[in-house]
């Protein structure tokens, strides 16, 4: 049985601990609270601007744009988002489990032909041990996302499919849902999807009754397939940036519900010690006084 002295200093360093997860538990919880703010900002934006794609393209209008041309898959690039840091919980493991899994269904192309664009430190450590050579990525890009950095990330994905050098683009990402669920997602961002953009938008409108009745009679200038043409860009990088700020939530969320995970278990465990501690204490003074009455009889 340990002694006292070493029950006590145990005590001692997990309540240090408990005061460290505490006191990130309330960092992140601040964190998320700002990152929701942030999406809850950008969803008005967002669900506008998928309403006017999906009124032109539920017209039937004739749609020429490089970014829907679906073509053999020769080469691919992979888009993961994890943090820079850790103690989220099990957040980064699921998104390089996704990551080695999506690699190896394209193991066939080569390792030239997987080109992976890590987002946050934790996924770029494992594409380094994997034997692939990152692309170059904002380091800021996954702790405090900005539309324009991930409008040139978009804007470097759609000159590299337009040209020929990637035929297809995924997104892995987490979805934040709520505090306690995030979902991992694996999504194909080039090329575009009409089919799915036009099901989706169609959804949106169903959650407002008085968008229902919408009549999409436009007047366009110079021409509809051309606005089209120059609104597919702008969705792209908006859903890049949705990907971003959704993975960034999704990691505070993560981390504050691991830190008050840690944190209640510090308290268990400091309850269990201080039983083991008293016991052990009464222990000492029962046995001490068997001693004193034990000698006086003598």
């Amino acid at each position: 049985m340990a002694s006292l002295k070493e029950v006590k200093t145990r005590i001692n360093s997990v309540k240090s601990t408990r005061k460290i997860t505490s006191a990130m538990k309330m960092v992140a919880s601040a964190k998320l609270h700002k990152a929701q703010g942030a999406i809850e900002n950008m969803l008005p934006y967002q669900k506008k601007l998928n309403k006017i794609l999906t009124n032109f393209l539920s017209a039937d209008l004739p749609i020429e744009s490089p970014y829907i041309r679906a073509r053999e898959v020769k080469r691919v690039a992979i888009i993961a988002f994890s943090s820079n840091t850790s103690l989220c919980g099990a957040f980064n493991a699921n998104v390089i489990k996704m990551l080695l899994q999506t690699v190896s269904e394209y193991r066939t192309l080569g390792q030239d032909n997987i080109l992976i664009f890590p987002i946050g430190k934790k996924v770029e450590e494992a594409v380094k041990r994997m034997g692939f050579q990152p692309g170059e990525i904002p380091p800021t890009l996954s702790d405090k996302p900005t539309y324009q950095e991930a409008s040139d990330l978009a804007d470097l994905l759609m000159k590299m499919y337009v040209a020929g050098e990637i035929d297809r683009v995924e997104l892995i990402y987490h979805h934040f849902k709520s505090m306690g669920v995030q979902i991992l997602l694996r999504e194909t961002y080039l090329p575009i999807d009409l089919t799915r953009a036009v099901e989706e938008g169609k959804e949106l409108e169903k959650q407002k009754e008085e968008e229902r009745e919408v009549v999409n009679d436009y007047i366009v200038e110079p021409s509809a397939e051309q606005l089209i043409a120059d609104l597919i860009p702008t969705v792209l990088s908006q859903k890049l940036f949705t990907a971003a700020v959704d993975s960034n939530a999704s990691e505070h969320a993560a981390r504050t519900l691991a830190m008050q995970v840690a944190t209640d278990n510090a308290n268990e465990l400091i309850q269990d010690l201080t039983k083991q501690y008293n016991k052990s204490r009464q222990q000492a003074i029962t046995n001490e006084l068997l001693d004193i009455v034990g000698g006086s009889m003598q």
